[in-house]
């Protein structure tokens, strides 16, 4: 599967809170990688409006920032909310294009707000 033909699957994982690891993953099918990141945060904006089974803080939240967390078949973080690690290449740029930004098929996503993620990098405690 690629960007030309049916598209890709990807997952978002929605973090509405960090300390509380509060995360609600949600998946979208056939998904076109020349998408920019900017059209692609909208439209998972949007569709999270209506999603069915969603929450509404998680819904409503000030989602602003994608990050890759990991792809098919790669290495995960030991951290239970987020990979920290190299944000410069990690953080998707809004105005390039899905593909360009390194998303494949099975690519998991991070989308959440970013001075929220800030403040958690410098305190990573979580709270149950």
């Amino acid at each position: 599967m690629d960007g030309e033909g049916g598209g890709v699957i990807v997952t978002i994982r929605l973090i509405r809170s960090f300390q509380h690891r509060n995360i609600k993953h949600v998946v979208f099918n056939h998904l076109n990688l020349d998408t920019t990141v900017e059209a692609f945060m909208a439209q998972v904006l949007e569709d999270i409006k209506t999603r069915p089974g969603l929450p509404p803080p998680l819904r409503k939240h000030a989602y602003d920032t994608m990050k890759i967390e990991h792809k098919a078949h790669g290495s995960k973080t030991s951290d239970p909310v987020i990979n920290k690690e190299n944000d410069e290449d990690l953080i998707l740029k809004p105005e390039r294009t899905l593909k360009a930004c390194g998303i494949e098929n099975e690519t998991e996503i991070s989308f959440f707000n970013r001075k929220e993620y800030e403040q958690y990098k410098l305190d990573s405690t979580t709270v149950w």
